[in-house]
């Protein structure tokens, strides 16, 4: 293990120093043992080229594609059109209930990838509810919805691509409210909105470890992912995780605290809010980012992104018009009108840039609201 852990620090030193060449990443995955060893290997593997990516700085929108091939009970797995190459299983072993995968990964890293080309999105989360408090019951945790919230918002915040977390919402989704959802959006500069439900907590006796009075239980959740900007549904998921509850039936669990999280239906959670994260990396992390005009005056425009969404001084950015109109049915629609203005980043801050016209005759026609598209890097 120990000289597992050198190879990975060696090869993260090496990302450290030439982020864009190709490398081998030899990393140790691990999942809980519970259903069965083929499900445990796959969510082994998983976990495996999931770090690998992470050190690298591979384009995280192709891991959804991969997933499935890891269902197969080979030693090397080989990948077309992905940033990840080549995966060889080297040793696979259990111990204290979980399962290991050492994988010797190959990787190709892209400067044309999803994540370096364009801006961090702004994500608004809504608070996780449960559709069955009862089932909350054992242990008390009635606030886990809560404290997943704040799970994938940390998990978003440290290590996502391509979404920034502007903030959490106590306001619940309203899917059949579209303007309402726009609002929400625009009150916390959130290109989407992310929520959900949590469906099952409930628990299951393991029969066949009955002597040792093992309690599985489940953690479910129902995903929406809410386009802030036109108020549409774009993705309803399903999620499910199970896992030891290695607590006394009759006691109080406590859902921040670090026992809570490292226990085996803790590390279910966070793997599951890393699948939130990797789902919405592979179908968003492409779509532009739109950054938005909050101020203008003369050739001079404020935007509502900054240096935590990867916006630096010199970035050259395309101006389009926001147009507003209601269809046959009665429905608000918004459109986009294309225009021949640019705008060149003069000032960065953390959240916010200042930039100017290029075309100082036509910067009247600027109001709040406008939205940009980032151009081309001219050095890729």
């Amino acid at each position: 293990m120990k000289k597992t852990l050198r190879k990975a620090l060696w090869g993260l030193g090496m990302l450290t120093a030439l982020p864009l060449q190709a490398a081998w990443f030899e990393v140790t995955g691990q999942a809980i043992l519970l259903e069965s060893k083929t499900s445990a290997r796959t969510n082994a593997i998983e976990d495996a080229v999931y770090r690998a990516m992470y050190y690298s700085g591979a384009d995280f929108s192709s891991f959804a594609q991969m997933k499935p091939y890891f269902q197969e009970d080979r030693q090397d797995y080989q990948f077309n059109g992905t940033e990840v190459r080549h995966v060889q299983i080297s040793k696979a072993f259990t111990k204290d209930g979980n399962y290991y995968v050492t994988a010797r990964v190959d990787i190709y890293p892209s400067a044309k990838s999803c994540h370096n080309i364009q801006y961090k999105k702004g994500l608004l989360i809504s608070d996780f509810s449960l559709s069955v408090p009862q089932q909350a019951a054992l242990g008390g945790i009635y606030q886990i919805g809560k404290d997943f919230t704040q799970l994938l918002k940390r998990q978003i915040g440290k290590q996502s691509q391509s979404f920034v977390v502007t903030g959490t919402s106590e306001i619940p989704l309203q899917p059949g409210n579209p303007d309402a959802m726009m609002m929400l959006a625009e009150d916390y500069d959130a290109q989407y909105i992310i929520s959900g439900q949590v469906t099952d907590l409930t628990s299951t006796l393991d029969q066949s470890l009955l002597s040792d009075d093992k309690i599985n239980r489940q953690f479910s959740v129902e995903t929406m992912v809410i386009n802030g900007k036109t108020g549409e549904i774009l993705s309803q998921r399903k999620y499910r995780e199970v896992a030891e509850w290695p607590f006394s039936r009759i006691s109080q669990v406590d859902t921040q605290s670090a026992r809570f999280w490292v226990s085996p239906y803790g590390a279910a959670l966070q793997r599951l809010s890393r699948n939130i994260m990797l789902d919405m990396e592979s179908s968003l992390a492409c779509r532009a980012s739109l950054p938005e005009v909050i101020n203008a005056h003369g050739n001079q425009v404020q935007i509502n992104v900054g240096r935590v969404h990867g916006v630096k001084q010199g970035d050259e950015l395309k101006l389009w018009h926001t147009a507003g109109f209601i269809d046959q049915y009665g429905i608000s629609r918004n459109r986009m009108v294309e225009t021949s203005m640019t705008l060149v980043v003069d000032r960065v801050y953390e959240t916010s840039a200042e930039g100017s016209v290029q075309q100082s005759d036509l910067a009247a026609s600027i109001q709040p609201g406008d939205l940009l598209t980032k151009q081309p890097d001219r050095r890729y």
